[in-house]
């Protein structure tokens, strides 16, 4: 096929942020390859000739990972427009709320009291519609940047 190869095809869509799932279906996979191919984010890496049932499954992946993708970004950017709604103080506690400081650690390192930092803390807590410490940990994570590629979990 003239142009990209489908691993220079990948990281291209990778860069541009875009998250289509995707399957390769080779004449001429090696290990190497495979690997590099996985790594990125690939669903599958099939060699011809394939199985119909081993391309349908793949394909089912692949639309399933999509779905997954597309919930989990919505999910992202109202956390994002939910953190936006923070002032710049209550971004100050967040960030030491989500690292397991105590009110009390949290109020001298920022030079307040303890019960300014409990106010804070029921407004971060309301702004970002979490009901535990828990819950704001894991939204705070995720509107973290993830590290590069899929094979870190993501």
């Amino acid at each position: 096929m003239p142009g990209p190869d489908g691993l220079e095809l990948q990281e291209a869509i990778g860069r541009r942020g875009d998250s289509l799932p995707v399957i390769f279906l080779t004449a001429h996979g090696d290990i190497r390859k495979t690997v590099r191919a996985m790594r990125q984010g690939a669903v599958d890496f099939l060699t011809k000739p394939v199985r119909r049932e081993e391309l349908l499954a793949a394909v089912r992946t692949a639309l399933d990972r999509q779905k997954d993708d597309e919930s989990t970004a919505g999910w992202r950017r109202e956390l994002a427009a939910r953190y936006a709604l923070l002032t710049p103080r209550e971004r100050e506690v967040l960030a030491r709320v989500v690292t397991g400081a105590l009110n009390k650690q949290i109020a001298a390192a920022l030079g307040t009291s303890e019960r300014t930092i409990k106010a804070h803390r029921a407004k971060i807590m309301q702004k970002m519609q979490v009901d535990s410490l828990a819950e704001l940990v894991l939204a705070n994570a995720a509107l973290r940047p993830r590290a590069a590629g899929r094979g870190s979990g993501g």
